[in-house]
């Protein structure tokens, strides 16, 4: 008999959390017709961090994506009115993407979402708890052994 393998043992944690944390954010999206699919809405999530709209080619570059898959993914918003083509000032070759009002309101509908699964999640947890594991997730995510400096909450 063999020992059970520790990481493949956290790694099928991780999976499970991940999809229990879409589980139940999917349920606090029930009953809002937000017409947005999964890569949509990180596709969105993305176009929210820039300061200026970006070209398709940074998002794919962002996303970790062909260029193609990112048109694919604003054919759609755009047909449902949540981005929209803009010409870039400097080059009216250059087509950038913009965020419109019913964009940034499905955002904010997905942002509720994901803090009230996050908080379902988290509930078990006490504060010192919720700050050692805010700690060892930026140790994950960041590759580094510095300690974090954020603030934790629910």
């Amino acid at each position: 008999m063999t020992a059970p393998d520790p990481d493949g043992l956290l790694a099928e944690q991780l999976l499970r959390l991940t999809r229990r944390v879409h589980r139940i954010q999917k349920r606090h999206l029930e009953g809002r017709e937000l017409g947005v699919t999964p890569a949509q809405s990180r596709l969105l999530r993305t176009l929210a961090h820039y300061g200026s709209p970006p070209r398709m080619a940074d998002l794919a570059e962002r996303l970790e994506v062909v260029p193609r898959a990112v048109t694919t993914l604003v054919d759609g918003l755009e047909a449902s009115g949540k981005v929209r083509r803009v010409p870039d000032p400097a080059n009216r070759r250059v087509i950038r993407i913009e965020l419109t009002d019913d964009g940034r309101a499905a955002l904010r509908e997905l942002h509720a979402a994901r803090r009230a699964a996050a908080e379902e999640i988290l509930a078990p947890l006490g504060g010192d708890q919720r700050e050692a594991l805010g700690a060892l997730l930026d140790t994950l995510v960041d590759g580094s052994t510095a300690p974090p400096c954020r603030e934790v909450s629910a």
